[in-house]
């Protein structure tokens, strides 16, 4: 429980922690951050594990800003291609958009209108090339 949560969902391992100093053949003085004040700093060797990584992709955890609620807001890179649906007394435009960190696979198509009300600096390079033929 004192690292957040309990049973199946608990963390193996928490950390990585800079080791201080060794304080005999089996035990570790760890460097703990403020939050886990209430842990006693030193382990049997058995209860750590090597940190493989390379220490400057590790991103500080005041960094990482993440809200309450737990979601993000995709963000589109480019628009693909265009397509218009023809209904009995409609045609509905959309758009194919790929969106920020996800793989070209996962396109999706969007709403024409929708997408130009919140993203116009995507279709700015359409309407200047319909000005220029």
């Amino acid at each position: 429980m004192r690292f957040g949560k309990k049973g199946k969902l608990s963390p193996r391992y928490i950390g990585p922690y800079k080791i201080i100093r060794r304080i005999d053949q089996v035990a570790y003085e760890l460097e703990l951050p403020q939050e886990l004040s209430t842990v006693h700093p030193m382990f049997h060797f058995s209860m750590l594990r090597k940190c493989v990584g390379d220490p400057s992709r590790i991103t500080p955890t005041e960094e990482a800003q993440v809200p309450r609620d737990l979601t993000y807001e995709e963000v589109p890179i480019a628009i693909l291609d265009r397509q218009v649906r023809k209904f009995r007394n409609k045609e509905v435009a959309s758009v194919k958009v790929l969106w920020k960190n996800q793989q070209v696979e996962e396109v999706t198509w969007e709403a024409e209108e929708a997408m130009k009300l919140k993203y116009h600096h995507l279709f700015q390079t359409d309407e200047k090339m319909k000005m220029l033929s």
